[in-house]
């Protein structure tokens, strides 16, 4: 063949070539789109001016479905510190207990503001694991499954979504801001979106100046065209959901929705409110993420692994929680959001009540504490309790199924409805725990 030599146009070429190819019967690369099985038909010019005639996305509609907030404080949160203290024994060390709302509760004297509110809160005194490092701590405690080399477990978010599908028709389901974990083998199309830092929002969100919207959707459409027929020979789950994926990545790019993740416009008295701090600003995005219909953002503050003067990095961390958790419960609160929205606050173990010659605390599975919100929730409750000491569970011992089951209860979700892996394997999102009625609402 010599069309090769002709003085066609690079796009005439194109075209050409894909037909040869693939069996591409029309490529319109002058109208934007792929008429042969293209996965981004709904952002072709002819898609694009339909909207722009009248033909726009349903707006967002309240659909009842509830979303989570998961503080996940990375290190390992000294509950002796925090939300359980033991105050005239040794184990106290250096920092003391204050009275909360709750007659007879006391929190650790970093925590005024949660302490004033602790009737807002359901606190889990007799969490226990015999996990006691912080990579499979960390995993467990956001899948509820003990980390194993053959499998990936998906993490909270990709499970709510796998069971409620979208809310938002732009907005991602799962937000992960400073870490988290993935969709495991739910495959891309449940993957969460990342922000490393709140203040900086969602990045990389408009294209270089060379390459026009037009310019990088015939890219799209011809990478459509040479995978032709790769997917005419190979079906999986995985294609589509990198698929489904880059679909729902443009629908974001084009979406005025976008602000919701600037920071930039909320007011200056609602920065200083909620503070400066990795956690403060995360909680302060994840509330207008909620707001904006978003079902889960994990918020991951580290710090806690307080090996060395407990006293100094306490007051810092547990100073920067508690103005971070006061505020987004009293934002949550005014509207309304705090009927639909679960909070909950979370860490991979405890620290070891005994002082080290450091001057910190060393890890400590056997008992810790965490602590939950809002919608599902029955608040003013304390639940379960340490020894005098601290070391142990005295009464009511919580599993990390047993916690995730009562999260999955909060949330509305079928929590023991199975869900099978790509190699055929049933999981539930509880793992075999029970739920905790007592802190339910």
């Amino acid at each position: 063949m010599n069309w090769y030599k002709d003085a066609v146009s690079r796009r005439a070429m194109m075209r050409l070539a894909a037909w040869q190819s693939f069996g591409v019967s029309v490529l319109s690369f002058a109208g934007g789109r792929l008429l042969a099985d293209d996965p981004f038909a709904e952002f072709s010019d002819e898609a694009i001016a339909a909207k722009q005639a009248g033909d726009k996305p349903a707006e967002a509609k309240s659909t009842g479905k509830r979303r989570l907030i998961y503080i996940f404080s990375a290190g390992g949160m000294s509950h002796v510190d925090t939300f359980d203290p033991k105050p005239g024994t040794d184990s106290q060390g250096p920092l003391g207990a204050i009275a909360t709302n709750i007659s007879g509760v006391q929190f650790g004297q970093s925590l005024p503001k949660l302490a004033a509110m602790a009737d807002k809160l359901a606190v889990i005194r007799s969490m226990s694991t015999e996990t006691g490092a912080h990579g499979p701590g960390s995993y467990l405690m956001r899948t509820g499954q003990k980390e194993i080399a053959s499998t990936r477990h998906p993490g909270i978010g990709a499970w709510m979504q796998r069971f409620n599908g979208r809310i938002h028709p732009a907005l991602p389901p799962s937000v992960n801001i400073g870490g988290g974990i993935g969709p495991g083998y739910l495959g891309a199309k449940f993957a969460p979106v990342p922000i490393g830092d709140p203040n900086r929002g969602l990045q990389n969100t408009s294209g270089p100046e060379y390459l026009a919207d037009d310019q990088f959707m015939r890219r799209m459409y011809l990478s459509a065209a040479l995978d032709r027929e790769f997917r005419s020979k190979v079906h999986l789950k995985q294609v589509d959901g990198y698929d489904d994926l880059y679909r729902e990545a443009i629908r974001l790019l084009k979406s005025d929705d976008l602000k919701a993740f600037d920071l930039n416009l909320e007011s200056e008295e609602a920065k200083e409110r909620y503070g400066k701090s990795k956690v403060g600003r995360g909680c302060l995005l994840a509330r207008r993420l909620v707001e904006n219909d978003v079902q889960y953002v994990e918020v991951q503050a580290g710090g806690w692994d307080m090996h060395n003067d407990i006293a100094d990095a306490m007051t810092s961390r547990g100073s920067e929680l508690d103005q971070a958790l006061s505020a987004l419960i009293e934002d949550l609160t005014a509207s309304g959001l705090i009927h639909e929205t679960t909070i909950v606050v979370a860490t991979e173990f405890g620290r070891n009540p005994s002082i080290n010659q450091n001057a910190g605390r060393d890890h400590h599975p056997a008992v810790f504490s965490c602590a939950m919100a809002g919608a599902g929730v029955r608040t003013g409750t304390i639940l379960g309790s340490s020894d005098s000491k601290g070391f142990l569970v005295d009464e009511y011992q919580v599993s990390v199924p047993d916690f995730m089951a009562t999260i999955g209860k909060a949330l509305q979700l079928p929590v023991d409805k199975e869900i099978h892996s790509p190699d055929g394997r049933p999981f539930t999102f509880a793992n075999g725990g029970m739920a905790i009625d007592e802190v339910l609402a």
